[in-house]
């Protein structure tokens, strides 16, 4: 697998959502008051990183996030929309390395890094399968 050619620092991916109240931090049990809850923006900044490298993934391949560092600095009520962002600023070997952030239509939310690695789905199963006991 070489992905070298097409993944790149700089490749960018973005993803948003209106918040609902299923993205409320009551909902998710991440707390109590309503209003965007972490875990929800955490998924948007994946969905963003992802949405950046998921179309140069060779035939048998995915990412699979594995380290993140977030910080959640702005709260979100519900009906404002938030979008993320994320930058791919280092492929090293199978691990990419990206700068994400949200904001939302006042401010900034969240920022932090995110890692993901590239692996051979069809391996990835049977590691799963074996550890099922299968």
């Amino acid at each position: 697998m070489d992905t070298r050619q097409e993944l790149k620092p700089g490749l960018s991916g973005d993803s948003e959502i209106v918040v609902g109240t299923r993205d409320t931090a009551p909902h998710v049990g991440s707390g109590k008051i309503g209003v965007l809850a972490t875990p929800i923006m955490v998924n948007l900044m994946e969905a963003a990183a992802l949405q950046a490298v998921e179309r140069f993934m060779p035939a048998g391949h995915q990412t699979v996030g594995t380290h993140l560092d977030v910080k959640h600095f702005a709260a979100t009520p519900v009906g404002m929309k938030v979008q993320a962002h994320a930058e791919l600023v280092k492929v090293e070997g199978r691990t990419l390395t990206f700068r994400i952030s949200a904001a939302d239509e006042r401010e900034p939310i969240g920022e932090g890094v995110h890692e993901r690695l590239i692996i051979n789905v069809e391996r990835f199963d049977q590691r799963m399968q074996k550890k099922l006991g299968k």
